[in-house]
């Protein structure tokens, strides 16, 4: 980026008079007449550091061939100065390491990339120059700043840290509430050999009784209903198949007659949902029956079965093995001759009025879990009490985990980063990616890719957190693929930093909450493409909605050319 009133090329003290002009004490007159230009133009923190590059052109006839130099860059800021490393530039009769500039033809200095630490007072600072030349036994030193020459660079842009003000994304744990569920109930009515009768003997078992109980139960509670009956009636496969297709139908007719004899008697009133059907011959039963069974020639019946596919071969060949035969009808067959009657209910949990009115004692973990969600962002100490109650009485982790949640969107990392502690063995992503959001905000960058590295699954969020971190290391393109569509202030930012200035509004104007941070990287990007009236609207919105930008975008590299502007006067003063 350029700055406005900065000039791209000044002087700096790099050399020394020959000795015909007087000495070493007339350098500093000579030193205004060399050249120089820095890279950036204006400075930026990334990765935490400030890099800075410059060359200085040498006039020729201007460098003594004994002359020494140190030249040490300078970041000066209010209470303090952060100094780069020092180079050594020559003459040409001098013995050293240093770069050579030729008296004849001058030359060119080149200061290689060099970085420091970037802290926040650096935002407003002059990078000066200082310069120890030596000629033999003497030498001087001298400043640019004591020159009265302009700052090689003036402040530095800290966009990239404002990754700081969300510094980390929660991932809570999810309830497995349902407001309705449904269950089975389950009875087998079975069959003598060729008959379909319904025997009183089969209605008196245990498993009937309790259907019939079952259907009584869903009829009468309010919070329950009988969501559908299926009926599955079988034939044994035995005899021919025209007799087993009719004997299987007949089968099917008689337990739909019973169904319809439970439901008076249990006064379901209404159309139930009753679904029958047959299977002639269960085949597939039969194959069960005989897989699970401890026959000793359960190979060869499962042999014959897989190699005839019709069922009159099968049985035939079946048949023809008679020790084994006598086996199957005495302890497979029975048990094949049979319907099968599922109820299927469904039961309506509490509304969300019912549940708010409840007491917390009388709630299951998942009502809790559900409970705290319905008071997020309405009423903070009642979601607190739902989520301690489910902590306490059940020991949920995820509940634990969600009060952490809670802590950290408060600002209270330490207390929020102990109950994801207290949880971390229970294997729940979401705990793995808030513990290393934490270590994100406390900047301890290698933890934070530890923990996320655990975190496969968290969802959304781990990206979210894995493009932080990237953001954080200085890998805006790894950052942004991370991120993909998200539309938070820090994708924006990604974007911003990546020189995709109209993406990042793009994403900003996708973002639907009201942050100053939101409308202070509008600014930004709008500054940036040279848009001055938007820019300077949204850096209006941004201090409207937190006044503390203000003081923050008035020594703000990003707006340097508009620090003149009334109007960005008028919106920071």
């Amino acid at each position: 980026m350029k700055q406005t009133g900065l000039q791209a090329f000044g002087t700096l003290a790099l050399a020394a008079l020959v000795a015909s002009c007087g000495g070493i004490d007339k350098m500093k007159e000579a030193a205004k007449q060399i050249q120089y230009k820095v890279d950036p133009e204006v400075l930026e923190a990334h990765q935490g550091k400030v890099a800075i590059a410059f060359t200085a052109n040498v006039p020729a006839k201007m460098w003594d061939k004994k002359v020494v130099a140190e030249i040490t860059p300078i970041l000066t800021y209010n209470g303090g100065q952060d100094n780069y490393p020092t180079i050594t530039v020559q003459g040409e009769a001098v013995q050293g390491n240093g770069q050579v500039v030729s008296f004849t033809n001058g030359g060119s200095i080149k200061y290689p990339k060099q970085e420091i630490d970037f802290n926040d007072k650096q935002r407003v600072s002059d990078l000066i120059v200082k310069i120890k030349f030596t000629r033999g036994s003497k030498s001087i030193e001298v400043t640019s700043q004591e020159l009265d020459m302009d700052p090689l660079a003036k402040g530095v842009i800290a966009t990239s840290t404002l990754v700081g003000d969300q510094p980390g994304k929660m991932a809570s744990s999810k309830d497995k509430y349902q407001k309705s569920t449904t269950e089975e109930k389950v009875a087998e009515i079975l069959f003598l050999v060729n008959k379909f009768d319904i025997r009183s003997g089969e209605l008196k078992k245990d498993e009937v009784k309790a259907l019939n109980e079952y259907i009584k139960t869903l009829n009468e509670d309010e919070k329950k209903s009988i969501k559908s009956i299926a009926i599955s009636a079988y034939a044994s496969p035995e005899g021919a198949v025209d007799l087993n297709t009719k004997l299987a139908g007949n089968r099917e007719s008689s337990a739909k007659t019973y169904v319809d004899k439970t439901l008076k008697t249990a006064k379901v009133e209404g159309e139930t949902n009753v679904v029958a059907n047959n299977t002639p011959e269960d085949w597939e039963g039969f194959k069960k029956a005989i897989e699970n069974s401890e026959i000793q020639d359960k190979e060869l019946i499962l042999r014959v079965l897989s190699l005839y596919s019709d069922p009159d071969q099968r049985e035939k060949e079946i048949r023809n093995l008679a020790a084994v035969y006598k086996v199957l009808a005495k302890d497979v067959l029975p048990a094949l001759r049979r319907s099968t009657i599922t109820v299927t209910g469904e039961l309506v949990g509490r509304t969300d009025d019912e549940m708010k009115a409840a007491s917390l004692d009388d709630l299951s973990v998942e009502e809790l879990l559900y409970l705290a969600n319905l008071y997020e962002g309405n009423d903070a100490a009642k979601q607190k009490a739902a989520l301690e109650k489910a902590a306490t009485k059940y020991n949920d982790a995820r509940a634990k985990n969600n009060l952490g949640v809670i802590a950290f969107n408060e600002g209270k990392v330490d207390e929020a980063k102990a109950q994801f502690e207290s949880v971390a063995d229970a294997g729940l992503p979401e705990v793995m990616n808030n513990l290393g959001a934490c270590a994100l905000a406390k900047g301890d960058l290698n933890e934070a890719k530890e923990k996320l590295g655990q975190a496969a699954g968290a969802g959304a969020e781990l990206n979210e957190n894995l493009g932080i971190a990237s953001l954080l290391e200085g890998d805006y393109e790894k950052a942004e693929s991370y991120m993909g569509n998200s539309t938070t202030n820090n994708s924006a930012l990604v974007k911003i930093l990546l020189g995709k200035y109209d993406a990042a509004l793009s994403t900003l104007n996708a973002n639907s909450e009201e942050s100053g941070l939101k409308y202070y990287l509008k600014a930004i990007a709008n500054a940036r493409k040279n848009d001055k009236n938007t820019a300077l609207e949204n850096l209006r919105k941004a201090t409207e909605l937190e006044a503390k930008w203000k003081s923050y975008a008035k020594t703000d590299m990003e707006f340097g050319k508009f620090f003149n502007d009334g109007t960005f006067k008028s919106i920071v003063e």
